[in-house]
């Protein structure tokens, strides 16, 4: 008995070792295919972004001239209502002094 378990286990080990190593190589081949397809998936989404890069940077351009031009319509608004309310502070201020 302690023959036979001595000849067949041996058979019956590397056998499996075998059919791991196919399976393991057909996973390997398997996973190299997916990262090439990953790979043409990745560069076409780049190429894409690529493209749009261009229309957020006129978009971006575009804000930052009328956040500009914006900030110089309040400004002379501002220094408008300023001299405007501030030339009637100083002209009652004169009259109560005297």
């Amino acid at each position: 008995m302690v023959d036979i378990l001595n000849e067949t286990l041996p058979v019956v080990i590397y056998l499996l070792l075998i059919v791991l190593l196919v399976v393991a190589i057909v996973v390997g081949i398997k996973l190299i295919l997916t990262m090439s397809k990953v790979d043409d998936v990745i560069d076409d989404i780049q190429s894409k972004v690529k493209s749009l890069d261009k229309l957020f940077n006129i978009v971006d351009f575009t804000t930052d001239r009328v956040s500009m031009f914006s900030d110089v319509v309040i400004n002379f608004v501002s220094k408008k209502v300023k001299k405007i309310f501030g030339n009637k502070k100083t002209k009652k201020e004169s009259v109560d002094d005297e």
